[in-house]
């Protein structure tokens, strides 16, 4: 049972810190975007989201104003979360 807690742990600090990563990188894109700077490729940003990054990307998207009117980001965003969430469920209903 104690492996299982830490493992919880873990994969809350997880969640964390690629959350606080993927927010810090739409904000690092938008700052680039602003001076014409070398971007971060849409599929990095998608990628971050993707591997449990999805909050951190929507807040990104809302404090930063940026690739709000992308569709891919726009409903790619929030359909990964919803997907993540019931993935989430599943394996908190298996064990």
């Amino acid at each position: 049972m104690e492996f299982l807690t830490l493992l919880g742990k873990t994969f809350v600090l997880y969640l964390v810190v690629i959350n606080v990563v993927t927010f810090l990188m739409f904000g690092v894109d938008k700052w680039k975007a602003k001076r014409s700077k070398w971007r971060i490729r849409e599929a990095a940003l998608l990628g971050l989201a993707a591997l449990g990054g999805s909050i951190g990307a929507w807040l990104g998207m809302k404090v930063w104003h940026h690739k709000t009117l992308h569709k891919k980001f726009k409903y790619g965003i929030p359909a990964i979360f919803i997907i993540q969430l019931i993935l989430l469920g599943y394996l908190f209903l298996k064990y």
